[in-house]
């Protein structure tokens, strides 16, 4: 029988998995951080702008549904952290509108602006918004300043029908004033440009660019790793926020995560398979001069991560969304999920994923069946 507990589990899964996918795709917000730096020429930016092009609704989408499906599982996270910590969303959300004017304006008949401003606003997109998304998610581990009071929402608190508060005027920018946070996001950043740069190996039939984004790899992939393993050790070997299973109380643990990892050996096993297959995808694309298979290593291996990495926040008694001004304020998968009767209605509705993401990747292997080159471009009335 379908529990409501199997139920919590099974949506903290989904959205762990659309945020494995989301920083994947986060690859096209990398490429655009590279268009002046591996692009020499104008011809060169305009292979790799219709090369990303092709791609950028991919990760708009995937960020929309991340949203809502987390509006519909977890209300109360988005009520909270989308209602307080506005400051971070606001400016996140206004880096991809960035992106999408950008794409579809850029070359438009009457661009009073000319092109290098709206390939600015692409390199804003692809530096501010892989950013702050990854400083984002680290409050997951780090915490955040709220409080919430579920009596509230009859009108009987101090605040009137107002559940969850933010304690401080900065509304989620003080997520800055935290390391770990910026390790994260560097992080993030140096992985979206890694992986830009397999995908521009595996997508361009240009020997030159080719060649760069070899050597972009090596430069990119060596800060992703040296910033990962910070965040990683240093969050794995600091206090995390456990709850207790009877009681529902919030208190600090030592060591938390690492003890998630070592509890839930499947969940350690498919996170150390993630991280070798990100590093094969880099190395064998840096080493081998043939090799052109590397983003579907480092891809896979990035979404399998992610994957795990967010499952190790909210499973085994761990609150996903803590609150460092409250203990007990602290958001898990118990007490800020949907009802039984939603959660098990959108789990009927979630059964069309699988068919979804194979209709995604059909879709990508047939237009991807022919490398992207410049003659291409001269011949597509549709280019950017």
């Amino acid at each position: 029988m379908i529990t409501y507990s199997f139920l919590q589990h099974y949506w903290w899964f989904i959205i762990s998995l659309l945020g494995g996918l989301l920083v994947f795709l986060l690859f096209v917000q990398g490429g655009q951080s590279m268009i002046g730096s591996l692009a020499k020429n104008e011809d060169e930016k305009r292979l790799v702008i219709n090369a990303l092009g092709r791609k950028w609704e991919y990760t708009f989408t995937t960020l929309v549904t991340f949203g809502g499906a987390f509006f519909a599982s977890f209300p109360l996270f988005y009520s909270t952290s989308f209602g307080g910590a506005y400051w971070v969303w606001m400016l996140l959300l206004f880096c991809f509108v960035l992106q999408a004017v950008s794409y579809e304006f850029q070359t438009k008949p009457g661009n009073i602006y000319g092109k290098n401003t709206y390939r600015t606003f692409l390199f804003i997109n692809g530096v501010l918004g892989t950013f702050l998304l990854g400083a984002a998610v680290a409050t997951f581990f780090t915490g955040s300043e709220f409080s919430v009071n579920k009596g509230n929402i009859a009108g009987l608190g101090v605040a009137g029908p107002v559940i969850s508060q933010w304690e401080n005027p900065l509304h989620g920018l003080e997520a800055l004033f935290n390391l770990r946070n910026w390790m994260l996001g560097f992080a993030v950043l140096f992985l979206a440009r890694t992986l830009a740069s397999l995908f521009f190996v595996a997508r361009l039939d240009h020997d030159a660019l080719v060649e760069r984004a070899r050597k972009y790899t090596l430069f990119n992939g060596v800060p992703f790793v040296v910033f990962f393993l910070i965040f990683l050790i240093w969050t794995l070997f600091a206090e995390g926020f456990a709850v207790d299973v009877n009681t529902k109380v919030v208190s600090m643990e030592s060591m938390k995560y690492l003890n998630n990892l070592l509890q839930m050996p499947v969940v350690l096993i498919f996170f150390l398979l993630g991280v070798v297959a990100v590093l094969y995808g880099i190395i064998a694309t840096v080493f081998k001069s043939g090799f052109k298979k590397g983003i579907w290593f480092a891809g896979i291996g990035t979404v399998i991560t992610v994957t795990m990495l967010l499952l190790v926040a909210g499973y085994n008694g761990t609150a996903y969304y803590p609150s460092t001004a409250d203990l007990q304020s602290s958001l898990t998968i118990q007490n800020s999920s949907s009802s039984e009767f939603t959660l098990k209605a959108m789990s009927i509705v979630s059964l069309i994923v699988p068919f979804v993401l194979a209709y995604i990747f059909y879709a990508w292997r047939a237009l991807e069946k022919k490398r992207l080159s410049l003659e291409d471009l001269n011949t597509d009335s549709h280019s950017y």
